[in-house]
């Protein structure tokens, strides 16, 4: 299969703030009234009139005051009056769970531009209690919906740490592999970093004005990502794996976080008049999905990518650029040895083992920064994969090539 969706993300029509590690700067910011103030500044910026818009798309996982309207609501905040849309929630797959409904609302004719938007805020998550008058005494149950969630997968009751671990006892990765490659994937972030963050600075705003929860001033300014670990070799190997006789350390994981992206879906026609460089198109050529065997999480970033390159009809030798959600070093390592995809190539610039884990925005930046370091190489195809809780994963391929 060759496959080639008709619609395509006009160059540049997307953006990502900063990512905050949690209980940071974005901490008391409800996600969707902070992503409609994002959204409203970058469509400004781009000069795309929100009222083009005929469709959105919200993606989060993590239920904020109100969120039960959903997508209605953060178009309205922005002024897109007439697009409706579902409000999806898929974990860390969201990003492109969410690509994809946009995608395929303009294949069917249903829509001509949308707006595809995922935020997260992982600090200060809710507390959520479940009434239940026939329980003992009338009480019911509480869940505490970040902290109970990363903790317990209930069809199992293991944590995602878990699946790391028996993946990497599954698939012979050690400690040292796993530093080894949050040492390299921390240098690679260093090149988005050099010239004043130009790589950044192509799709973020920075200097970033973090606004007061009312958003009516500016109380803060973020250079760029907030909470960035620094690694040595020597502080590594410090570390003791979390778990009693497993693998995997504090040092080789990611960080919960906060923050927003979004992605602009169109026609071919009018990506031309909403791109900042009309020459360059993005086009989507394949998505996939996949589940893996219960607590083995890692393993399905494979079969969604291998699907989504089916559909496309290409190999991971053809990408120029792969990217993956490495909420563990474990997956990188684990992808790298069943495909024969360089390790050292993937994820330049940067990814989520460094700049962190706010969930649903996670991909969608992934996505942006994929589309921009396949522009910096003059183009070519490019592999996004990224596995989610419940062992399951979505991947996508992108072609930037001239329009």
């Amino acid at each position: 299969m060759n496959m080639k969706y008709r619609a395509e993300i006009p160059y540049g029509a997307y953006w990502s703030t900063p990512f905050a590690r949690w209980q940071g700067s974005f901490s008391n910011l409800h996600s969707i009234e902070f992503a409609a103030h994002v959204a409203r500044n970058e469509l400004k910026k781009r000069d795309i009139d929100p009222s083009r818009f005929d469709y959105g798309v919200l993606g989060f996982s993590v239920p904020q005051k109100h969120s039960f309207y959903g997508l209605p609501w953060l178009s309205g905040l922005i002024g897109a009056k007439r697009a409706g849309g579902p409000t999806m929630m898929q974990a860390c797959a969201t990003g492109v769970r969410t690509l994809l409904a946009a995608v395929q609302e303009i294949e069917c004719g249903m829509a001509e531009t949308a707006l595809v938007l995922n935020c997260d805020r992982t600090s200060n998550g809710p507390h959520l209690y479940y009434p239940n008058p026939k329980g003992p005494g009338g009480t019911g149950i509480a869940e505490d919906w970040v902290m109970d969630n990363f903790g317990c997968d209930p069809l199992g009751g293991h944590s995602m740490l878990v699946t790391a671990e028996n993946v990497a006892k599954k698939h012979g990765v050690s400690t040292s592999q796993q530093h080894e490659v949050v040492l390299m994937r921390e240098a690679q972030y260093q090149r988005a970093l050099a010239d004043d963050s130009a790589f950044l600075k192509r799709f973020m705003t920075l200097p970033f004005d973090v606004p007061a929860p009312n958003f009516r001033k500016t109380v803060a300014t973020m250079p760029g990502d907030e909470g960035v670990s620094q690694s040595s070799v020597e502080g590594l190997a410090k570390l003791k794996p979390v778990m009693e006789g497993g693998s995997v350390t504090f040092g080789g994981q990611t960080h919960p976080a906060d923050g927003n992206a979004a992605i602009v879906v169109t026609t071919p026609e009018r990506a031309r008049e909403l791109s900042k460089n009309p020459m360059i198109a993005v086009r989507l050529r394949g998505f996939g999905l996949a589940r893996a065997e219960l607590a083995h999480m890692p393993e399905a970033t494979l079969p969604a990518a291998q699907r989504a390159l089916a559909q496309a009809g290409v190999g991971v030798a053809q990408m120029a650029a792969i990217k993956t959600h490495n909420p563990f070093a474990v997956n990188d390592v684990f992808f790298a040895k069943a495909t024969g995809a360089d390790i050292a190539k993937m994820n330049d610039y940067g990814c989520s083992l460094v700049w962190g884990h706010p969930q649903a925005p996670m991909g969608t930046r992934a996505v942006i920064e994929l589309v921009e370091e396949l522009a910096l190489r003059g183009g070519g195809l490019g592999l996004f994969t990224g596995c989610a809780a419940g062992d399951t994963a979505m991947a996508v391929v992108v072609e930037v090539a001239d329009a």
